[in-house]
């Protein structure tokens, strides 16, 4: 493949300005960009092995070294930025309780985290007052700032603080069980712990922002599936968007971009998101919720589109369909500009390495 020629010559010449140009839809580049919103340590540590020398797991034993090879592999593959998410060092902890199952990827961790669907550590004021909330200002900064010194030349660093508003709140803190009765039991400790992560989330962001190299945000936030989303579009408006227009507002005050990771059926929310909100690019397709092609119609006139690879197909499809698949939607999103090519969701550890690079293979063949 082209794309493996591609890494071992060293070929990549990273361009953070021209990639930002053409999501805000100012200047189409001339060759596809790629963008995703998290690749798994494993995939990354496989990359590094087959293609840049590197020997032997570091994840999560040395976070340095990992962000090294991290770092090393973005640029190689042909990336514009760098980008890490739920790595310790980096993220900010709201601790919550967790389901553990076996992990049965290919590049298996052994262990595999669900979320707690029913009841958090929060379900009262009691709990409130005594949960060890995050201090932002005892945190160690110190691993940002070697990330930072990492990012060749012409690269972006875009930063992940840690969940989102509501899958804090719903994840971590109250379950979603324990939230939809609290929403009739007592609003009042659900505002107040919607406020509070609010609150820590953007104190997190005003000091990461101000680090040499950071260029924007990229934060995740859940908030549906396949038909509909979790709580109603009138809860999300009141309860989370007000603290994503925060975030955005404070990255473009400091010239940075904000890009937003949503997961299902969330086009109830589009119109808040484009004139309230205003992120620069939406990231999380699904073929069964909305296709890619389908999104670039209707808003892509409007809003940087990044992925949209459906991960079902990255995994099952063979080569000869999963080329074809990826170049229909090339040929539909990118000659109109404000397009990145990379998977719906994310490159998790059960995505064959072949098929992930297969499709950088054509974005880079259709460039």
């Amino acid at each position: 493949m082209e794309i493996e020629k591609f890494i071992l010559e060293g070929r990549a010449q990273p361009d953070f300005e021209g990639f930002l140009d053409n999501i805000r839809g100012i200047r189409r580049p001339e060759r596809v960009p790629f963008a995703e919103f998290l690749i798994d340590p494993e995939i990354i540590e496989e990359i590094s092995r087959r293609y840049l020398g590197e020997k032997g797991a570091v994840f999560p034993d040395d976070e340095k070294a990992y962000l090294k090879r991290g770092v090393s592999c973005f640029y190689r593959l042909g990336y514009d930025y760098a980008l890490f998410v739920d790595i310790p060092g980096l993220t900010l902890h709201f601790p919550g309780r967790e389901r553990v199952g076996k992990d049965t990827a290919f590049f298996s961790r052994r262990e595999r985290k669900w979320v707690e669907e029913g009841q958090g550590l929060l379900s009262s004021w009691d709990d409130f007052e005594e949960y060890p909330w995050p201090e932002v200002d005892r945190f160690d900064f110190s691993l940002y700032e070697y990330l930072t010194s990492l990012i060749p030349e012409g690269m972006g660093l875009l930063v992940n603080a840690c969940g989102g508003i509501f899958e804090v709140v719903s994840e971590n803190l109250i379950g979603f069980a324990g939230l939809s009765y609290l929403l009739y039991d007592n609003f009042a400790l659900v505002e107040a712990t919607f406020e509070r992560v609010g609150e820590i989330i953007l104190h997190f962001y005003q000091q990461i922002l101000n680090l040499p190299g950071v260029r924007g945000v990229f934060q995740g936030d859940d908030w549906g599936y396949k038909t509909s989303t979790f709580l109603s579009p009138t809860l999300l408006r009141k309860l989370v968007l007000p603290w994503h227009k925060k975030l955005a507002t404070l990255c473009h005050e400091r010239d940075k971009c904000y890009f937003l990771h949503s997961c299902g059926m969330v086009l109830p929310l589009m119109e808040d998101l484009l004139r309230e909100v205003k992120i620069d690019a939406f990231h999380s397709f699904q073929e069964e919720v909305i296709p890619v092609t389908t999104f670039a119609e209707k808003y892509g006139h409007r809003v940087g589109i990044l992925g949209g690879i459906d991960v079902d197909a990255l995994v099952r499809f063979e080569e000869e369909n999963l080329r074809r698949y990826v170049r229909s939607i090339l040929e539909h999103c990118f000659p109109n500009g404000r397009y990145a090519l990379g998977s719906g969701n994310s490159i998790a550890n059960y995505v064959p390495v072949e098929k992930y690079l297969i499709m950088l293979d054509e974005g880079l063949s259709f460039s």
